[in-house]
């Protein structure tokens, strides 16, 4: 109930329909809500940290800490992701939420080396203390808070596909995990002289490097150019191909500058007949249809394609066929008949598209292909260009 009415608070009248403004409403809220959350919680820990003298308590406190720093990043990664384009960034800002991403799991993981190396000293130098009634059911009671703050986060990242909410979301849930650990060691302190404490730091420690380079790869994963998502790509080359005109979509390449911001070019297989005015009109009108159904910026560069001729179809379906044998993901595309002066076929000269996964050499696939082609032609040539495939 306490999620609904803050989101209702922070969004209004949300009609389903999340605009770049009420996206970034959503994020700069979940980062205020989560700076509240963690301040609250540090005052509390610190206080037991102090009474109780326990290092893994000062520990969860300390990374409560980073949790309010990462709430203050991921507020401003949202407000300058949010920015528009300008000479220096025309393409905008939204890249600024990986950068956020990448500066939250590096101070995420200081403080875990921190914590670690505090609670391996404190294996042997422990330090003898022992936890009231009082401080355990205190501790235990912000486990509660930061359950709630895992399912606020997960709402929050699903609503405006965020991976920085996201990671907000699993570090609450290990930090649950973290709390509990850290109340069964003051439980077990009042029984035993076994430093718990320091062994219950280190397993916090573990989980809070864990956490932080789980987020680093993400962030830096998308920094440096990840394969898209592949329901979108999809969706993308279904829309052009009911387009009129268009035949065939091929090396499709898709650029991510931010959530929701994409900047996709293609190729579009359209037909040979007609004047090249009413080739752009094709191209332009499958772009415009696309920018409007996914909010897109959509490049297309139209490929000839001659679905008419006798000849072409003949040897395209035979090299089509042969080329699913070898894997059936390998497509074929500005396909072209070579021929000698007395009209006979000489060359076959294509594009052929490999998936990544695909570990035969270019050479030996050519010869191999080669090899299966003159079944139908002894002399006939290949000409091949070798395309790796971007999704």
């Amino acid at each position: 109930m306490l999620t609904s009415l803050i989101l209702k608070l922070s969004l209004g009248k949300f009609d389903g329909n999340l605009d770049a403004r009420t996206r970034v409403r959503c994020g700069i809220v979940s980062g205020m809500t989560g700076i509240v959350c963690n301040v609250l919680l540090i005052v509390v820990k610190i206080v037991l940290a102090v009474t109780s003298g326990s290092i893994a308590v000062a520990a969860e406190a300390l990374n409560n800490l980073s949790d309010a720093g990462s709430g203050i990043i991921t507020i401003a990664g949202f407000h300058l992701a949010a920015q528009p384009p300008d000479a220096e960034h025309p393409f905008g800002h939204g890249r600024t939420e990986y950068v956020a991403g990448v500066i939250v799991a590096l101070l995420v993981m200081v403080l875990g080396l921190s914590f670690l190396k505090d609670s391996l000293v404190s294996l042997f130098q422990p330090s003898s203390f022992r936890a009231d009634i009082v401080t355990i059911i205190i501790l235990s009671a912000t486990i509660g808070v930061k359950c709630w703050m895992f399912f606020f986060y997960s709402r929050v990242s699903t609503l405006i596909n965020s991976g920085v909410v996201k990671a907000a979301a699993y570090d609450s849930l290990s930090d649950c995990l973290g709390t509990l650990i850290v109340v069964g060691s003051l439980i077990a302190s009042r029984y035993t002289t076994f430093p718990v404490d320091g062994c219950a730091g280190i397993v916090v420690a573990l989980m809070i490097l864990w956490a932080g380079g789980n987020v680093l790869k993400d962030t830096v994963s998308k920094l440096l150019g990840e394969s898209p998502d592949r329901d979108l790509v999809e969706k993308i080359k279904q829309t052009i191909l009911l387009c009129p005109g268009i035949d065939g979509v091929h090396d499709i390449i898709v650029h991510n500058y931010g959530e929701n911001s994409y900047f996709v070019t293609a190729h579009a297989e359209i037909s040979c007949e007609g004047d090249r005015a009413s080739g752009h009109d094709i191209l332009e009108q499958a772009e415009i249809r696309v920018a409007r159904e996914h909010s897109v910026h959509l490049l297309l560069h139209g490929d000839p394609h001659d679905k008419n001729n006798p000849e072409i179809i003949y040897w395209r379906s035979r090299l089509e066929n042969t080329v699913a044998g070898f894997d059936s993901e390998m497509k074929v595309y500005d396909f072209r008949l070579d021929k000698d002066d007395d009209g006979t076929v000489r060359k076959l000269d294509f594009h052929l598209l490999i998936p990544h996964r695909y570990k035969v050499s270019e050479e030996a696939t050519k010869a191999k292909l080669l090899e299966k082609m003159q079944v139908f032609k002894e002399d006939i040539e290949l000409e091949i260009r070798f395309v790796k495939s971007f999704v």
